[in-house]
């Protein structure tokens, strides 16, 4: 199979994928309990109003032409409009998705700068002092609750000591490049941002950075037992040379997947996140559209979610067959 239709199937299996997470999204709404109507309507609304408000969004049709109709404007960019904010939910949604694709990138770096020298010292090193407070790090990362992580994160670093904020998101990454531009202070702006981003990046990084010192760890030591080290050893070679341009290359090839993997996790994941730092991303608009029972804005949000993490997958799926031709073959 060339590389080509290799990258197509995955795409193609990826639009599978998403209709799928579109009909199960649209089903959410008629399998649980309580009706969208509740929303809309007063608390003293008569029968006629109800029967009215359906009809105005078209929840009075039988169940395959609103699943058709909701299809068709999903193509067209049309998510529907909110029932409590009366807005557009494509607008909203896409208003909100930048900050949580922000906070999952910040996450993301906190994990590979912490992750892959924490795995690759562990495994140069293995049975010594660092070895073990390297493996009880990765342990703790993956048992401590990342809403609990930040709880601790927002007493100790913002309430104790008053060196980070709480919540909130105050500037985004694009005022900190707009400010070498526009000579505002740089690095004030820069330090207003990472006051705001650390904690909640740390919170949501730490599980992920746990798994990539681990995965680092076994797969350094799966290389480094290998006979193309040993031959590397007997030619003379440098250590470090062995290590980091030849065993450290080779482990890095899984680990690449598993970083792609866990961004779209990290897309999807920050709910907690976001609702324990009060981040204005898509984390937080589905909780408050679930505690307001806003079905369009839910659905969007979900959809996006999902669909944010199929294309990262597929990603993923064509750098590594980029880097390792063998997967592509039949």
């Amino acid at each position: 199979m060339s590389f080509g239709r290799f990258a197509l199937k995955r795409s193609l299996q990826g639009i599978g994928v998403v209709w799928g997470v579109v009909t199960v999204v649209f089903a959410l709404r008629f399998v649980t309990p309580g009706s969208p109507i509740n929303a809309v309507a007063p608390l003293d609304a008569t029968q006629e109003t109800r029967q009215a408000i359906a009809a105005e969004l078209g929840l009075n049709q039988p169940l395959y032409v609103q699943y058709g109709q909701y299809v068709f404007e999903l193509l067209q960019g049309d998510m529907g409009r909110s029932y409590i904010r009366g807005q557009e939910v494509t607008t909203l949604v896409f208003e909100r998705l930048p900050a949580t694709i922000e906070l999952a990138l910040a996450a993301s770096v906190v994990a590979i700068v912490l992750a892959i020298p924490l795995g690759v010292i562990s495994a140069t090193r293995r049975n010594e002092p660092v070895d073990y407070g390297a493996t009880l790090v990765s342990l703790g990362g993956i048992s401590t609750p990342n809403f609990w992580l930040g709880i601790m994160l927002i007493l100790i670093f913002a309430v104790e000591f008053n060196i980070f904020n709480t919540s909130g998101r105050g500037v985004d990454v694009g005022d900190v490049a707009l400010s070498v531009i526009n000579a505002e202070p740089f690095v004030g702006t820069l330090l207003t941002w990472l006051a705001y981003i650390t904690l909640p990046a740390i919170a949501l990084g730490t599980y992920f950075m746990a798994l990539i010192t681990r995965l680092t760890r076994s797969g350094m030591l799966d290389e480094l037992s290998k006979g193309y080290v040993q031959a590397a050893r007997a030619k003379g070679l440098p250590r470090t040379l062995i290590r980091y341009k030849h065993a450290l290359r080779n482990t890095l090839i899984p680990v690449i997947t598993v970083l792609g993997l866990q961004l779209g996790t990290l897309i999807g994941g920050a709910v907690i996140t976001e609702a324990v730092f009060s981040w204005p991303g898509l984390g937080t608009l589905v909780i408050e559209s679930i505690n307001q029972r806003d079905w369009p804005a839910l659905q969007g949000s979900l959809i996006v979610i999902g669909t944010s993490f199929v294309l990262v997958n597929i990603l993923v799926d064509v750098v590594y067959a980029y880097l390792d031709p063998e997967v592509v073959t039949d």
